[in-house]
């Protein structure tokens, strides 16, 4: 069976699946669409968390981030994985215990504002939106490979899926379909990691096989160690190394952390358990089933680019990668076991360019000067710039003879190189591409792509569903029309999904940034402007409505706009005012960074505003009181 047929037979089975479930699940009143009707068990909701909560990103991107950023990025490890922890014990149960339906429900009771409560669904909103954007990506790189579609097919046909399933069976639809979709996407990531490792390393269990010896090399020289020497050797920086800057990584994590306790289509899972206590144990319950898939994920990111370094340099499997000749577009055309590269090709994800036309395809790093002047070229070119082409073909001579390698002390010319051939490689195809480049079976392969497809779907769902909660039950039945019926508010809450599954779907087409980047992004206004209400409106008593709602304004619009600069406004691209690089960023913070600093200007703001104005209510205060004794909460209500 070829493998576009197997593809489509393993896909095809886990979404019948899914929409079997949405029928057998369908949600019929209000209280079984915004939280499954309460009666969901702790490990099941900590299993439907786990994959409402591992996205495109943590499945198709972040071990794509770790294989290229190395020991440095796993920032995005410990934040997200942190996070959890802070969720567990300062917001979940607390929040069961006021026993609404939504976040923006408790900031606008706690706040005794309607303001406050309209100003946290705008939050939702532009968090969410923002999140699924990533979702959408991912669901678009998946279809474009595996089901030879282009893209922006592929998010066509994600998004319909999403809309059988998720506008019709709500909350208690969603959950039983993100348990079936925790079971594909754990299983997907785990199996071909087992094979990458014993091939790798002689040891099965990931985690281990990424402490111990490269079986090629006879098991005497470390994993890491001979990953560092390789990607060294073509001019990249150690695999191990330290970050550059220490400031920023501890801001960016801290953002991660507090982000994930402030997203709102994680929060929501929590109003789903019977009690207080199913609160705090299916945050447990979570956390065991993220760790299955994050303590794999550095072994999966480090032995794929290892993987796509020796499939570009044979020699060096066990011995330098300059001991012999790069592969040849020869060998791509016509072996088998490099069927991957042109595979990938066909979706623009990957690039290779023989720029020195000696048939082989160097896989290289260019140094900063000359990757430049390759942009600036490409872009003369598009432009037809002779003048320009010619002046920075000029410059290319005198870079190729003087800038160097790390390892072999040779200049480019010396090589016999003109830059780095293998010139696109998207961060969101290595785990999709790992199986591949690996030489796994087919039925592995098929197993990825239905494992990503699940991961990206099932945050999707949830995102979808905390976005049409905020507009139907918060906006329409709690600022609008307070007297609209139960069938109504149905109505209105799988209106609102379709129109979010459209609007996901058209700025997925054009994304700021990889799927990952642009989840962070999300992450940094949670915690901007979610996170520190949250904390406040459980554990302070004297924080009133015009210091939350002037906290709120100045976390959202300080974050939102920091990040605008410089990945354009509202995510146009091409609008930034300026360049997305390290040398533009404010004290070095970078946009993926800047919640944590939201955040601290959103508790500053809120506690001085307090502070100077009227202290909240007895009933308020008597609520507080009641919300810290996490214990005896009764059935959701809503108004």
């Amino acid at each position: 069976m070829d493998q576009f047929t197997l593809n489509l037979i393993v896909v095809g089975i886990t979404f019948a699946i899914y929409i079997g479930i949405a029928i057998w699940a369908r949600a019929g009143s209000t209280a079984e669409f915004y939280a499954a009707g309460q009666g969901v068990h702790p490990v099941l909701n900590g299993m439907a968390t786990g994959a409402d909560w591992m996205s495109a990103a943590s499945f198709i991107s972040m071990a794509g981030i770790i294989a290229f950023g190395g020991y440095a990025t796993g920032a995005y490890l410990m934040g997200w994985t942190g996070g959890y922890v802070l969720l567990a014990l300062l917001l979940a149960p607390y929040l069961r215990k006021f026993g609404k339906f939504t976040v923006p429900e408790f900031i606008g009771d706690r706040f005794y504002s309607g303001g406050a409560r309209l100003l946290a669904v705008i939050c939702l909103i532009v968090i969410s939106v923002t999140y699924v954007i990533g979702q959408m990506r991912g669901v678009g790189v998946t279809f474009s490979r595996f089901l030879e579609v282009s893209t922006d097919m592929g998010l066509y046909i994600g998004a319909a899926i999403v809309f059988a399933y998720a506008v019709f069976g709500g909350m208690k639809g969603i959950t039983y379909t993100q348990v079936a979709q925790y079971v594909v996407l754990i299983i997907a990531y785990t199996i071909p990691a087992l094979f990458i490792s014993f091939n790798l390393t002689g040891n099965p269990i990931p985690q281990l096989g990424l402490i111990g010896g490269y079986a090629p090399s006879g098991g005497d020289v470390a994993f890491l160690a001979k990953l560092d020497a390789v990607v060294t050797e073509l001019g990249f920086k150690a695999y191990t190394a330290d970050s550059s800057n220490y400031f920023d990584m501890f801001l960016f994590t801290m953002s991660l952390m507090i982000g994930t306790a402030g997203l709102p289509h994680v929060i929501i899972r929590f109003f789903t358990v019977p009690k207080v206590a199913d609160a705090r144990s299916s945050a447990g319950w979570a956390l065991v089933f993220i760790a299955l898939l994050y303590t794999v994920a550095p072994a999966v990111g480090s032995m794929a680019r290892l993987n796509l370094t020796t499939s570009m340099w044979p020699a060096a499997v066990t011995g330098n990668a300059f001991d012999g000749p790069a592969v040849s577009r020869a060998d791509i055309d016509s072996k088998p076991e490099l069927e991957w590269v042109k595979n990938w090709e066909k979706t623009g994800l990957l690039a290779m360019k023989d720029l020195n036309g000696d048939g082989l395809i160097q896989y290289v790093s260019e140094p900063a000067k000359l990757a430049a002047n390759t942009k600036a070229m490409d872009e003369a070119a598009k432009a037809k710039d002779e003048a320009k082409l010619a002046a920075l073909t000029t410059e290319r001579e005198g870079l190729l003879a003087t800038e160097q390698l790390a390892k072999t002390g040779k200049t480019f010319a010396e090589l016999g190189l003109k830059g780095n051939e293998v010139v696109k490689v998207d961060n969101d195809i290595m785990v999709l591409a790992n199986p591949e480049i690996a030489n796994l079976p087919g039925w592995v392969i098929a197993l990825v792509a239905a494992g990503a497809l699940a991961a990206a779907l099932s945050t999707a769902a949830g995102l979808l569903l905390a976005i049409s909660s905020a507009i139907s039950h918060d906006l329409i039945k709690g600022s609008i029309n307070p007297n609209i019926s139960e069938k109504g508010e149905l109505l209105a809450a799988r209106i609102a999904m379709g129109g979010a599954i459209v609007v996901a779907t058209y700025l997925g087409l054009n994304p700021p940034g990889f799927a990952a980047q642009v989840v962070a992004l999300a992450f940094g206004l949670a915690a901007a402007t979610i996170f520190p209400v949250l904390m406040m409106g459980i554990f302070s008593k004297r924080v009133n409505k015009e210091g939350a709602i002037a906290g709120m304004l100045v976390g959202l619009v300080f974050t939102a706009v920091y990040i605008f600069i410089y990945k354009g406004w509202f995510f146009i691209p091409g609008t930034n005012n300026l360049p997305d690089t390290p040398a533009n960023y404010m004290f070095g913070i970078s946009p993926l960074s800047i919640g944590t600093v939201g955040a601290v200007m959103n508790f500053l703001t809120a506690f001085a505003v307090s502070a100077i104005t009227k202290a909240p209510p007895q009933s308020v205060i008597d609520l507080v009181e009641s919300i810290r004794v996490p214990k005896g909460a009764g059935k959701a209500t809503h108004h």
